[in-house]
C-alpha cells in the first residue's frame, strides 16, 4: 500500500481533456444520457486524470456548476480538519474525548479516543433514532446532538470492532470546535474551502437561500420505512449539515479538494499519509478504513481512496485512484444508489493497464 500512497502524493497536474469522440468519453456520456433519459440519473459527473478534468457532464436539468447535497462525503472534510489540528500539535489521535470535552455526560464514551472516532471503532452509534426525528429542526449545532445523545453509553466496548457511526463524527466536530476556538463551519470554511477556492461548498442552514442547490427527489419518507411516491426530500433534511455530512458541493469543488490534498496544501506529506493509511477492515469485503476515508480494493486489483454519501434525495461518490492518477466524482439529487451505480460503471471503463 505504501507505493500506492506515495504515488498519490506525487501526482502532477498536467493532463488535457480527452477528445469528444474518445471511447472513454463517449462510453461514459452515452451511459449517463441513457440513465438520465430513463429517469435513473439526475446529477453531474467528473472524471479527472492527474488533477485535470477529462470527462465532465450534467444531466436531468442540472449543469456542471449545480450544487448537490453530498450526505456523508462531508466526513472527508472533518477528517482533514482533525488531522490539521493533529499536525498543529493541538489534537492527539490517542487522546480520549474527555481531554477536550471534560463535561461529556457518559464517562464510557468520554474514554473513546480521537482515532476511534475517525475509524468508526468507538461504539458511538448512529443519530437516526426516534429522538432525532422528533427534534430534527431543533438540533442545530454539534452541541445540540450531544444534549440529545450524550447520556447514551457505547454500543460495544470501544476499540473492539468497526461499526459506522455518524454520531462519532459529530463528536469529532465538537472536539474540532473546542480545540480550534471556531465553529465547525467557520473552521472548515477558513482552513479548507477558502484556501482551495471551493466557493460552491458549504453547510448553510436549509432555510437560507443557496443558489443553484436543487431540491432532492425521493421515494423515501422522513423516517425509515417502505418506499413511496416520488416527492421532495425537504421534510427529511437536517437543519444544516454537520461534521458527519449533509452539506453541499459541486463536482468541480470536490476536484479542487482532492488536488489540494494531493499537493499538500491542506496537510504536509507525513500527515496526508497518516490520513490515508488503511487501519482495519470494514464490514464490506475489499474495503478498509483509513482516518475518515475509505480504501477499496477492486476485483482487478486497483485501489481507490475516498468516500460516498447517501440519504433521501441525495447520493454522491468520490473515488481517487492514486496509482493511475484517476479521480471519479458523481453527485445526484436522487435516492441512492443512482450516483454510486454510475460511479462504479465509470470505474469499470477506466484503462485497466494503468493501475
Amino acid at each position: 500500500m505504501r507505493h500506492i500512497l506515495a504515488a498519490l502524493f506525487a501526482i502532477t497536474l498536467a493532463s488535457p481533456a480527452l477528445p469528444a469522440d474518445d471511447p472513454l468519453t463517449t462510453g461514459i456520456k452515452h451511459e449517463a444520457e441513457r440513465r438520465a433519459a430513463a429517469h435513473e440519473f439526475s446529477g453531474a459527473l467528473l472524471v479527472a486524470k492527474n488533477g485535470k478534468p477529462i470527462v465532465e457532464g450534467a444531466y436531468g436539468g442540472n449543469d456542471i456548476d449545480t450544487k448537490f447535497r453530498f450526505g456523508s462525503m462531508g466526513k472527508m472534510f472533518t477528517a482533514v480538519a482533525a488531522l490539521q489540528l493533529v499536525q498543529a500539535g493541538k489534537l492527539a489521535l490517542d487522546a480520549p474525548i474527555a481531554r477536550y470535552l471534560p463535561d461529556y455526560p457518559n464517562k464510557e464514551v468520554a474514554a473513546v479516543t480521537i482515532e476511534q472516532l475517525l475509524t468508526h471503532t468507538g461504539g458511538t452509534g448512529n443519530i437516526f433514532s426516534p429522538e432525532y426525528f422528533d427534534h430534527r429542526l431543533e438540533t442545530r449545532e454539534h452541541q445540540d446532538y450531544i444534549r440529545l445523545f450524550g447520556s447514551r453509553g457505547p454500543m460495544f466496548p470501544p476499540g473492539s470492532r468497526w461499526d459506522y457511526s455518524n454520531y462519532g463524527m459529530i463528536l469529532l466536530g465538537r472536539v474540532i470546535e473546542v480545540v480550534s476556538g471556531q465553529s465547525y463551519y467557520d473552521y472548515t470554511r477558513t482552513h479548507i474551502f477558502e484556501p482551495l477556492g471551493m466557493t460552491a461548498t458549504g453547510n448553510e442552514p436549509e432555510d437560507s437561500h443557496v443558489p443553484k442547490l436543487p431540491v432532492g427527489q425521493t421515494h423515501m419518507g422522513p423516517r425509515p420505512g417502505p418506499p413511496g411516491p416520488l416527492r421532495p426530500n425537504t421534510d427529511t433534511l437536517p437543519y444544516r449539515g454537520t461534521a458527519a455530512g449533509g452539506g453541499y458541493s459541486t463536482v468541480g469543488d470536490l476536484l479542487k479538494f482532492m488536488n489540494g490534498l494531493n499537493s499538500h496544501r491542506l496537510l504536509d506529506a507525513a500527515h496526508t499519509e497518516m490520513l490515508m493509511k488503511p487501519r482495519l477492515a470494514t464490514a464490506r469485503p475489499g474495503n478498509e478504513q483509513a482516518l475518515g476515508f475509505g480504501v477499496r480494493t477492486w476485483p482487478d486489483g486497483a485501489v481507490s481512496i475516498g468516500h460516498g454519501g447517501g440519504a433521501p434525495g441525495m447520493n454522491g461518490e468520490l473515488m481517487s485512484f492514486p496509482k493511475a492518477g484517476y479521480l471519479v466524482v458523481v453527485l445526484a439529487n436522487q435516492d441512492p444508489p443512482v450516483a454510486t451505480d454510475l460511479a462504479e460503471f465509470i470505474v469499470r471503463q477506466l484503462p485497466k493497464d494503468s493501475d
